[in-house]
């Protein structure tokens, strides 16, 4: 199922921009653990560099709110609550998901690796004990998107050239809707 995205205007984000948005996130993400006691999926998508709303990152966005509604729904999972914001600093939404946190995650990670798009989501579990990381079921932290890396070290490091990794990102995007197409 595809969700169709607001339209956007390109606009460059600064660093405290990007930061009083992440604090706005874990306040959503905290408010909404106490109000429910359930788990939370935050999604946001791999934007890298100071653009992070346009065209792309709302495709992208949009076909991940329509992974998560099937596989909530292929599930019978309840959602309470569902939050989807379009904002300059990039499209993020908070779901609320009556689940068990570890099949949750377990869930949220198939969709990150077996989904084309899924490499471009960033699909975190949030429950009422604390943050899930992929270590926590045992698997290995995510790759690059340039080299077989670990993302983290590579973004820490900023191995890759920003241009690169869009031009990744792009192709990304371009195979996936090449292969609905046929």
């Amino acid at each position: 199922m595809l969700v169709s995205a607001p339209t956007a205007a390109r606009l460059t984000i600064g660093l405290e921009q990007l930061l009083a948005a992440r604090e706005r996130r874990a306040a959503r993400q905290a408010h909404a653990l106490a109000r429910f006691d359930k788990p939370v999926v935050s999604m946001t998508v791999v934007t890298p560099g100071p653009e992070k709303d346009g065209w792309l990152p709302r495709r992208v966005m949009a076909e991940a709110l329509g992974e998560l509604e099937a596989a909530c729904d292929s599930r019978s999972w309840h959602v309470p609550s569902r939050d989807v914001l379009w904002r300059e600093t990039g499209p993020e939404a908070l779901y609320v998901v009556d689940a068990n946190a570890r099949m949750l995650k377990t869930a949220m990670v198939e969709l990150e690796d077996d989904h084309p798009l899924g490499r471009l989501w960033d699909l975190d579990v949030i429950a009422p004990q604390g943050r899930l990381s992929r270590q926590d079921l045992g698997l290995p932290a995510r790759r690059c998107l340039i080299c077989e890396r670990p993302a983290h070290a590579c973004g820490r490091s900023r191995e890759h050239p920003l241009e690169e990794l869009l031009n990744a990102i792009g192709a990304i995007v371009h195979e996936h809707d090449k292969r609905r197409a046929a």
